[in-house]
């Protein structure tokens, strides 16, 4: 099985006919990752809740992990997410930026390409 890597520090831009499979998964990761719970019209279940914000950092990156799952699990079946990583340099430490990194798999039944 291959897996592929949706990483929140690299700019993307939105493709409305992706070519593959896994185009699509990684476009529908990005937009769960990067929508705030509720704020998307007419698809209000879509996105993460940022509740969290202000824990410490290791508290967060555990807590964080569980919600991007889940959020992952409920709003994109056909992604498997394998790992959760996060991007964290001396920069973003100052600011309180935490952007994570997830590697996935098209979930087994997710229309294969």
């Amino acid at each position: 099985m291959s897996e592929y890597i949706v990483d929140i520090t690299k700019p993307a831009k939105m493709n409305f006919r992706p070519a593959t499979l896994a185009e699509e998964l990684a476009q529908n990761i990005r937009t769960i990752l990067t929508t705030p719970y509720g704020s998307a019209p007419f698809a209000r279940s879509i996105g993460l809740d940022y509740e969290m914000v202000d824990e410490p950092l290791p508290i967060l990156k555990a807590r964080l992990s569980g919600i991007i799952t889940m959020a992952i699990a409920e709003q994109e079946p056909r992604a498997e997410i394998t790992e959760i990583l996060f991007h964290v340099n001396d920069q973003d430490k100052m600011n309180g930026r935490l952007l994570p990194v997830i590697k996935y798999r098209i979930a087994e039944g997710g229309n294969s390409e």
